[in-house]
């Protein structure tokens, strides 16, 4: 197999993009803090005429992504515009306005419900559906903590729609799981769930619609670059859209200390395996 080459400067890709698909958690931030390096990447990007924009497997409206970007300080400078996993999921939560909806997730979630008339209340007892944004408590809680009430939604079937397919982010220096792990829970026990957020297609779909828009133009995929340190998310996702990635090494799958070249051959290993056309230590101009 043909090494994946470790790329010291994103700046050479760039000459050959038009729009960039960029990961916001392990990208631009990590929970905690902005990556100054990575904000500068992209604003670099957007001074020599390319469009950034943001996609993202937050659960949440891209307004509220937005502001939770600006708190932590990511500069508007950085990107044209955000496509999360959240808008995609309000088609497929609005489909169940009427039902009784039971979310699991914490307060903070709420807007992804904002302004439908779907809105949650039940309980795994009582719902029709169950819209997973997030652990109620990432910080303490593991998927374990949800064998009972996944057991109780699957004596009733009851659908999941997951609105964040992330199974984990390092928050920190952290690593803290996210509603793709309750999600993968409720599939192993033959659980229904629906997905929107990447690696899957719609978020895709929706994402070069937005950039062509914020272009004036159709953007083809060969003139498009996804960069992102989800393997399983970012580059899969990328690879089944059709369009080219990057990988930036994450504390999620890269272990401490390991040679971003080492890992790459790890990670990525096996002729089927999709790959990215290079993987980065850090996201550099």
């Amino acid at each position: 197999m043909t090494a994946i080459p470790v790329l010291s400067s994103i700046a050479p890709l760039a000459e050959t993009s038009d729009l960039w698909f960029v990961d916001i958690w392990g990208v631009m931030h990590n929970g905690v803090h902005a990556f100054a390096s990575s904000v500068a990447a992209c604003e670099a990007f957007r001074r020599q005429g390319g469009t950034a924009l943001l996609v993202t497997n937050s659960p949440r409206p891209r307004g509220s992504v937005a502001r939770q970007l600006d708190s932590i300080g990511v500069s508007r400078d950085a990107y044209d515009g955000i496509v999360s996993s959240g808008d995609v999921s309000r088609s497929l939560i609005e489909a169940w306005a009427g039902h009784p909806i039971l979310h699991i997730g914490p307060a903070r979630d709420l807007s992804t419900f904002a302004g439908l008339r779907a809105q949650p209340g039940a309980t795994a007892g009582t719902a029709d559906v169950a819209v997973c944004t997030n652990l109620y408590d990432d910080e303490e809680e593991t998927p374990d903590d949800y064998a009972e009430m996944l057991a109780m939604l699957k004596a009733r079937d009851v659908p999941m729609i997951c609105a964040n397919p992330d199974l984990k982010v390092e928050r920190g220096g952290r690593i803290v799981y996210c509603a793709g792990a309750i999600a993968a829970a409720y599939a192993e026990l033959g659980g229904p769930v629906s997905y929107a957020g990447k690696p899957y297609l719609p978020i895709y779909d929706l994402a070069l619609k937005t950039g062509s828009e914020l272009r004036g133009q159709t953007i083809d995929k060969e003139r498009v670059l996804a960069i992102g340190d989800g393997v399983a998310t970012d580059i899969a996702g990328a690879s089944g859209f059709g369009v080219r990635s990057v990988y930036i090494a994450s504390g999620v799958y890269v272990r401490s200390g390991e040679a971003i070249g080492h890992a790459a051959g790890r990670l990525f290993a096996g002729d089927g395996a999709p790959k990215p056309v290079g993987v980065m230590k850090d996201f550099v101009w």
